[in-house]
């Protein structure tokens, strides 16, 4: 979905709030929170907490902007007492909100019976989230045909489908292609399957073999396509890359091209599965009968409880042997609990069709407001894009956070939304409100200097 900016002053969109499970609240504006966030060394609010971090923590993601305290629903609160309305949830993580109910009876009650076994046992949960992910991902297909693994994060699940890849591959077949603008992760296999140069030049050599080829190009993975290429993975939708979802007719010939030349097919799902787009999977949507080899998933999976999960079917599924790939923590019961709680409650609440209905009318109200160029995505993923001759989107991003909404920018052209799937549709109107008063505001600053 791409929707162009229209003439600006265009009525709401949005329809009357009507889902099961919508967000608590209807405003998005700062307002003083009411938790205690003195610590016992005397540290109080934003500041003495983030001067903590900085002696304490790696400085892998440079300084916090705030120290969150304290969630409910779609509202988060930092250590000063600002609250502010969710809109990125933990990047795609929290579809659930905070502290959602259903999650904390299945956190609680399961680390009430067992929390963590080996993977010498399996447990109930382990069983039953495999059995629902081949349902979820593979709908139609044999159960008897995929296997699941069970990771503890997005990066994880690609590392697991790397090494299918490899499997599948041997020595005859040591290719394996990306494409640019591609986000899969930061360990180093999955980092090897990323794009960006910032990202992956400073821990080369990396694992060989893998070539990127533009984005959405057909004709371009013909080419790069043949006899010697293990397998090409793909986003269905490019979060990192500024929301931008493949072209349409790109998977279905990715998968007749891959089929052809004896390669896997593999969707990275991370970001954009687990309902986001509005549906379970976005390649569902995107590609409606693609079968894909391999699909990796995490963030909304666990509802914000660490988890990932790469699930394959046909040979792809039997490639891993015993002692050929592992994880500690990976499958453990608490964290299955969570995901089954997500699953059991977007099925529950159909919060699949209140994801498309909110994301639908939302987009259509961003792209009347004036700044906006375009909106992209599906569902609850959206990248909103700038007009140039504003200012970057991560300025537009810290204007936002002080009148309180949380959001980023992954492109400087580009706000991301991604928040609770339990919004209320008085909180999308209330950002939308909010952007138009801070891109009007941003271009009469730029006029007047």
């Amino acid at each position: 979905m791409t929707i162009s900016s229209g003439p600006s002053g265009s009525s709401s969109a949005l329809p009357d709030p009507d889902a099961e499970g919508a967000g608590q609240g209807t405003v998005g504006s700062a307002s003083a929170g009411s938790a205690d966030n003195t610590d016992s060394a005397g540290n109080a609010g934003n500041a003495g907490w983030l001067e903590r971090y900085t002696d304490a923590v790696m400085n892998t993601f440079g300084t916090p902007g705030r120290a969150l305290v304290r969630g409910q629903g779609a509202r988060v609160w930092d250590a000063d007492g600002k609250e502010y309305t969710d809109l990125l949830a933990g990047i795609a993580v929290n579809c659930l909100g905070h502290a959602h109910p259903a999650i904390v009876r299945a956190v609680t009650g399961q680390l009430g019976t067992l929390g963590h076994v080996s993977n010498f046992f399996t447990t109930p949960a382990q069983v039953r989230l495999a059995e629902e992910l081949v349902s979820l991902t593979f709908p139609g297909q044999s159960a008897r045909d995929s296997r699941v693994f069970l990771a503890n994060s997005g990066t994880e699940a690609n590392e697991a489908a790397f090494k299918i890849a490899r499997r599948h591959g041997g020595p005859g077949r040591p290719r394996v292609l990306a494409l640019q603008d591609a986000f899969h992760g930061r360990t180093m296999g999955a980092l090897a399957l990323t794009h960006k140069a910032a990202y992956r030049e400073p821990f080369e050599p990396l694992p060989g073999g893998v070539e990127f080829i533009p984005a959405g190009d057909t004709d371009a993975l013909r080419s790069a396509l043949g006899p010697d290429v293990a397998a090409l993975i793909v986003e269905p939708i490019q979060g990192e890359a500024g929301v931008r979802e493949l072209p349409a007719g790109y998977l279905e010939a990715a998968r007749e091209l891959t089929r052809q030349a004896g390669a896997l097919l593999i969707i990275d799902e991370v970001q954009s599965g687990m309902g986001r787009s509005g549906a379970w999977m976005a390649h569902h949507l995107l590609a409606p009968g693609v079968v894909p080899d391999v699909v990796t998933l995490a963030k909304g999976l666990g509802g914000g409880i660490p988890i990932g999960a790469a699930v394959a079917t046909g040979q792809a599924a039997s490639l891993l042997g015993p002692g050929q790939h592992g994880t500690t923590f990976g499958g453990n019961p608490v964290a299955c609990a969570a995901a089954l709680a997500v699953i059991e409650t977007i099925r529950g609440q159909d919060l699949l069709s209140r994801v498309d209905r909110l994301g639908s009318a939302w987009a259509r109200d961003l792209a009347a407001v004036d700044g906006v160029e375009q909106v992209r995505g599906r569902g609850l993923l959206i990248g909103v894009g700038l007009v140039e001759g504003l200012p970057p989107a991560g300025e537009i991003a810290t204007a936002l956070a002080q009148r309180g909404f949380i959001v980023n920018a992954p492109r400087p052209d580009t706000i991301r939304l991604a928040p609770p799937f339990i919004l209320s549709d008085d909180d999308a109107r209330a950002f939308t409100t909010t952007l138009s008063e801070v891109l009007s505001g941003a271009r009469s600053e730029r006029a007047g200097s």
